[in-house]
């Protein structure tokens, strides 16, 4: 670090010879084997310009998962097994530098009076991050990796995810334009097999994607809009929220819109949104009776919750084919 010019940018070929001087000036002193020194090598690079040990588990591209739970413990999930790694960071200081490292990166805020963010690395990898105090033994990292190159739909059926019978009906589905909800438990492969039937989107048509973090791999559309949540000052001023960009989008003359998650109060949007023209035609009917009556219950606002059921009712009339 004294040697290097922290005032600019360096190249990595201008920092990698830097370190392999002062490798070779240490090994002058003492023995330093050649399988040592390449390692070595690797490890001081990644700490000064990539995600330090982390970096070693995000190049291993069998590797779904990445847990840090501390700087100390370090765990992986290869082909749905978990393992502990027996590497670890330096300290809790080199790990919150990663951290603040991996937020800043994409406009996101974390410290104690937020300790909660969510963010995306480079290659699309989706990360959460949960500080002291809440995280009781150190700062907690989750990484969920996803594939360089996306799943295609004939990979689906080769690996028996899915017949192709359904696979052509759905091609049907997507081509008609008819509203599908994909739905499952974490790690299911929401996200996976929703690329997967983007590719059965007319490339013609004008797509716009919301995200709170930017993961999905559409393909092959020309006109694509890609949208992503940001988190505001400690106030909350100046965020931008899903429901914000919902109806921001449907004044972007879109053909279709792809919402990455619905989990709060975004879902009155989409069902006004679908109320004022976006028709719904296929959905899962036996839910409407059910969120109807939860949404009576639990809106403290009477009347903003007689209008959302207003429009429950509308498309529950419109839906033509149950999935």
């Amino acid at each position: 670090m004294a040697r290097l010019d922290m005032t600019r940018e360096h190249e990595e070929q201008e920092l990698l010879a830097v370190i392999d001087e002062e490798i070779c000036r240490q090994a002058k002193e003492r023995v330093i084997p050649l399988n040592w020194r390449k390692e070595l090598r690797l490890q001081v690079f990644h700490s000064l310009r990539k995600l330090d040990v982390l970096q070693e588990l995000l190049s291993e591209d069998d590797i779904t998962e990445i847990m840090v739970n501390g700087a100390e413990h370090i765990f992986y999930e290869r082909q749905g097994e978990l393992h502990a790694w027996d590497k670890s960071f330096s300290s809790r200081e080199k790990l919150e530098d990663i951290i603040q490292q991996m937020v800043g990166s994409h406009n996101r805020v974390i410290n104690e009076s937020e300790p909660i963010a969510d963010t995306r690395l480079s290659d699309g990898s989706r990360v959460n991050v949960v500080l002291p105090p809440v995280a009781l033994e150190g700062p907690v990292v989750s990484i969920r990796k996803f594939p360089k190159h996306p799943i295609l739909m004939e990979q689906m059926i080769e690996g028996y995810s899915i017949s192709q019978e359904c696979a052509e009906f759905l091609n049907l589905l997507v081509r008609a334009g008819y509203n599908i909800f994909i739905s499952g438990g974490t790690g299911s492969g929401k996200t996976t097999f929703l690329n997967a039937l983007s590719e059965f989107i007319p490339k013609t048509e004008r797509v716009i994607t919301i995200e709170d973090s930017a993961e999905l791999q559409i393909q092959g559309i020309a006109n694509l809009v890609r949208m992503e949540t940001r988190s505001g000052r400690t106030d909350g001023k100046l965020s931008v929220t899903i429901r914000d960009l919902i109806r921001t989008a449907l004044r972007m003359r879109p053909d279709r819109i792809i919402v990455g998650e619905i989990r709060g109060a975004e879902c009155l949007d989409m069902l006004q949104a679908m109320n004022t023209g976006h028709l719904v035609r296929a959905s899962y009917q036996q839910y409407f009776p059910s969120l109807h009556m939860i949404i009576r219950q639990r809106m403290s606002d009477r009347k903003l919750g007689e209008s959302v059921c207003s429009s429950m009712q509308n498309i529950y009339r419109q839906v033509s084919l149950p999935v």
